[in-house]
C-alpha cells in the first residue's frame, strides 16, 4: 500500500475538516417545494449530502472512538433537532442513518424518540410505487412512480440500522424488501451493473444510464446491510450474488488512474471520485471478508490511491459530481458539474477508513 496507517490517519483528519467546513456559496438555486431555499452543500443543513457525510463521520468514529468526533456528531444532531426537522422524503431521511448507528452505540435518550417517530412514519406514510417500492420523492420534486438506486442508501439502510438497534425486525424486513424490489427493476442482467432509475409510467429505465455514483451506493449498501445483520440467509446469498455480478464488471471498467468514469461504460465521460471512493470501500471490504473475485483487494487499493491523489490541502475531495437528477439521455450525466460535497467527503472517509483497517492488518500503522 502506498500510504502508511499514520499517513491515512492524517488524511482522514483533513477530510473531516473539509467536510465540516463546507458552505453553500450560492452557485446553485434549488428552492424546495415549500419555497424554502435548498442547501445541498453546507455542513449544517439537513439534507441527503449532509446525511451521507454524517454516515462517514459515524463510521470513522466507530473505528477510532475519537471523542472530538463524537462531540461533532452529537452537537450537529442536537442543533438540527432544536431547529426542527424538515418534511419527510427519501432524501431528508438520509441523516437518520448515522443517528441510528450513533444511538445503537450510545443509547443516548435524546435520539430515541426522533428515530422511532421517523421510522414509523417512513414505513407507514412514504409514498410507494407499484410492487411496494419507496417512491423517490425529494425536497424539490415529486417523482411519481419512480424507483432510483439512491433510495437504498438514503432510506432503506436507515430502516435496517434502526431496526437492528431497536429490536424491530419488521423494519429490517422492510429494508430487505426495498433491496429486492429495487434489484428487480434496476439491476442490468447483461452487465450486473445498475441503471439509475425506473419508471412505472412507460415501464423503462429512462436513459439506461450505468451511472457511477448510483452504482457505488449499491456497492456500499449491500455489504453494509449484510453487516448490520437480520437479513434472512437466502436473501443474503441472493444479494451477495448481485454484488459479485456488479463487481465482476466494475473490475473490467476501472481506468488506469484507479478511478471510474461517471458513466461506467463510457470512457469519454469524466472520471468521478465520489463513486471511485465508494467502489474502493466496497472492493477492499469484500477482499477483507473473503467475498468477490480475488482481484478485489488490488483494485480497491488502486481506487484508494486515486482518492488520496484527489484530496486537496484543504481536505476537500476534488472531481466530485454535483447531485444528479434522473437523466433522460446520457449527455445529462456527462454535463453534471463538479462540486465539493458532503457525500464526496463521506465516501472518501469510509474508503480511507477501510484502507486504514487494511494498513493496520498488515502492520503498516504506527
Amino acid at each position: 500500500m502506498a500510504k502508511s496507517g499514520r499517513q491515512i490517519g492524517s488524511l482522514l483528519d483533513r477530510l473531516v475538516s473539509g467536510l465540516i467546513g463546507l458552505r453553500d456559496e450560492g452557485r446553485y438555486d434549488e428552492p424546495n417545494l415549500d419555497g424554502s431555499a435548498g442547501d445541498y452543500i453546507s455542513f449544517d443543513s439537513w439534507e441527503w449530502p449532509q446525511g451521507v457525510g454524517l454516515y462517514g463521520l459515524v463510521r470513522l468514529w466507530q473505528h477510532n472512538r475519537d471523542p472530538r468526533l463524537l462531540e461533532t456528531l452529537e452537537d450537529w444532531y442536537a442543533s438540527r433537532l432544536a431547529a426542527g426537522l424538515p418534511k419527510m422524503n427519501i432524501n431528508t431521511t438520509a441523516p437518520m442513518l448515522a443517528l441510528s448507528i450513533l444511538w445503537a452505540e450510545t443509547r443516548d435518550p435524546r435520539w430515541e424518540k426522533p428515530l422511532a417517530d421517523w421510522a414509523e412514519r417512513a414505513v407507514r406514510d412514504m409514498p410507494r410505487t407499484p410492487e411496494g417500492g419507496f417512491q423517490h420523492d425529494v425536497s424539490d420534486k415529486v417523482n411519481d412512480d419512480e424507483l432510483w438506486d439512491d433510495t437504498l442508501f438514503m432510506a432503506a439502510l436507515f430502516l435496517a440500522a434502526y431496526g437492528r438497534a431497536a429490536g424491530r425486525q419488521d423494519y429490517v424486513d422492510e429494508a430487505v424488501r426495498q433491496f429486492l424490489v429495487h434489484t428487480r427493476f434496476l439491476a442490468d442482467t447483461k452487465t450486473g451493473l445498475w441503471f439509475h432509475g425506473w419508471t412505472f409510467a412507460g415501464r423503462h429505465n429512462f436513459a439506461r444510464a450505468l451511472w457511477a455514483r448510483g452504482n457505488a451506493w449499491v456497492t456500499v449498501c449491500i455489504l453494509d446491510l449484510i453487516e448490520m445483520g437480520g437479513v434472512p440467509e437466502p436473501v443474503e446469498k441472493f444479494l451477495l450474488g448481485v454484488f459479485e455480478a456488479q463487481v465482476e464488471t466494475l473490475l473490467k471498467l476501472q481506468a488506469a488512474s484507479g478511478a471510474w468514469h461517471t458513466l461506467l461504460d463510457d470512457p469519454s465521460s469524466y472520471e468521478e471520485l465520489s463513486a471511485t471512493a465508494g467502489f474502493g470501500y466496497g472492493l477492499m471490504k469484500a477482499a477483507r471478508l473473503g467475498l468477490g473475485p480475488k482481484e478485489c483487494g488490488a483494485a480497491g487499493r488502486r481506487a484508494l490511491d486515486a482518492v488520496i491523489a484527489n484530496i486537496g490541502p484543504d481536505g476537500v475531495l476534488a472531481n466530485v459530481s454535483y447531485g444528479t437528477r434522473m437523466g433522460h439521455d446520457l449527455q445529462h450525466y456527462r454535463d453534471i458539474p463538479i462540486q465539493p460535497t458532503g457525500y464526496g467527503q463521506a465516501l472518501a472517509i469510509i474508503c480511507l477508513t477501510e484502507g486504514l483497517i487494511h494498513a493496520q492488518a498488515v502492520g503498516e500503522a504506527a
